[in-house]
């Protein structure tokens, strides 16, 4: 009954309902690719990186519950979930354009949290906004040119150092005082404006449908305190659909692995292509620039992947298709580190791709044909707490065994991602069964 009420979109509405995806994923890409080289800049201990990225699961799991079941009660004129994104993105864009101007790592820290706050203010509002726009029918598609953007916005983030100096002739040596070099702020300065101006893009050429004088006055009735959304986020916890649960052990893997990655990949390459630990080296830079472009290649596959993923995802399911790009991103992790020339780094690049764009995709529509549209927003958040406590898990171990039980050798971390992306593979099987078992009860 509530999918009669959504208009079907063509499709260049919904790419550009979703184009806010771009600017925000250029920002976590440029996270991703700069964060720790940052820190490492400035002096930091390789050991120590995971905490010093604590602030990205840490905001994530205290702002994107909270956001979510605030925006599943907020009826405002500007819509449900605008005003967050609007919020969000400014302070994005601002932690964006201030961080290569840290002069200590407490600087980096504190804008970190700032950024952090930023993305995960708006990225959690948006997820519910494309389950509120479309039907069941269309949120497939959805989800999947999210993931898209995904892997375009990253690819272009990755990218962005490397054609700065092979294009633009930037110098990759040109640094300043604080040992942080010219291209990544230039490449920080571009996400701040393209990360504000794609989100306002979206939401003005796609505003939310307007709320049925019913669902107002059924939002009137909700409290919106902080002390009434704790109680539904409580709630919602204890009354949580069989399926999402099981996917909490799919999550507990798989984002233990990708916060590793994202944290030593550069590291690994230094190692194995270059035999190179210090961060101050011209060889350190080099190889965040091929970080950059291999980088840049898996999300340009994951980007290809996601719209190409579609008819095999309506075939096998998203269970079985996010199974099979998995296991592919996991024998990519592990091979990465046995891997001493750089040309070869971007085949084990395509399976962490295949893998990316699935788990920006995939998991998404198995949870929201699992769960009750109007608690869309509150279970987004939840879920987004299974993808961030894997993240702030890894941030509190990884430092407790990295030196003796990886003998500080961060290519073993990538070769134990690899391994942890395998487990997950098995887990969403698991957990893929409750939907096809639920689906058969239905049509029964």
């Amino acid at each position: 009954m509530e999918d009669a009420l959504k208009p079907r979109l063509p499709w260049l509405r919904i790419v550009e309902m979703n184009l806010g995806f771009l600017g925000l994923q250029f920002s976590f890409g440029l996270q991703q690719s700069n964060m720790a080289p940052i820190y490492s800049y400035l002096g930091a201990h390789e050991a120590d990186i995971p905490l010093l990225q604590l602030a990205g699961p840490m905001t994530g799991l205290l702002v994107q519950p909270i956001i979510g079941a605030m925006s599943d009660r907020t009826s405002s004129r500007w819509g449900r979930r605008t005003p967050y994104f609007v919020f969000g993105a400014v302070l994005c864009a601002v932690g964006l354009f201030f961080m290569p101007l840290s002069p200590t790592i407490l600087a980096a820290v504190s804008l970190l949290w700032i950024l952090d706050a930023g993305n995960n203010i708006t990225m959690e509002p948006y997820r519910a906004y494309v389950s509120d726009r479309l039907s069941s029918e269309q949120r497939r598609f959805g989800f999947l040119s999210q993931s898209a953007f995904t892997g375009l916005g990253q690819m272009l983030a990755y990218l962005a150092p490397t054609f700065m100096v092979n294009i633009l002739g930037f110098n990759i040596n040109a640094v300043d005082a604080h040992n942080i070099p010219v291209i990544t702020r230039v490449a920080f300065t571009i996400g701040a404006v393209l990360s504000l101006t794609t989100i306002l893009w979206s939401i003005f050429r796609v505003p939310e449908l307007p709320l049925s004088q019913d669902q107002r006055a059924r939002l009137k009735a909700l409290p919106l305190t902080i002390t009434a959304t704790l109680r539904e986020i409580w709630d919602a916890i204890a009354t949580m659909p069989t399926t999402m649960r099981r996917l909490a052990l799919m999550s507990l893997f798989q984002w233990y692995a990708m916060f590793g990655y994202w944290n030593y990949v550069i590291y690994s390459i230094s190692r194995s292509v270059y035999g190179e630990a210090n961060p101050l080296s011209e060889n350190f830079r080099q190889a965040v620039l091929d970080n950059g472009q291999v980088g840049g290649f898996y999300n340009g596959v994951a980007f290809v992947a996601a719209f190409a993923m579609v008819p095999f995802t309506r075939r096998f399911g998203a269970a079985a298709m996010h199974a099979f790009c998995l296991l592919a991103a996991g024998l990519g992790m592990f091979a990465i580190p046995h891997v001493a020339q750089k040309a070869w780094l971007f085949l084990p690049a395509i399976g962490v791709g295949l893998g990316w764009a699935s788990i920006m995709g995939n998991p998404y529509i198995i949870l929201s044909e699992s769960i009750p549209p109007e608690r869309t927003g509150v279970y987004m958040g939840i879920f987004n707490m299974m993808i961030v406590t894997p993240m702030l898990l890894n941030a509190v171990t990884m430092p407790l065994y990295f030196d003796n039980l990886l003998a500080g050798d961060p290519r073993r971390v990538l070769m134990l991602c690899g391994g942890l992306m395998v487990a997950a593979a098995l887990c969403v099987l698991w957990a893929g069964r409750s939907v096809g078992l639920r689906a058969k009860t239905a049509g029964a």
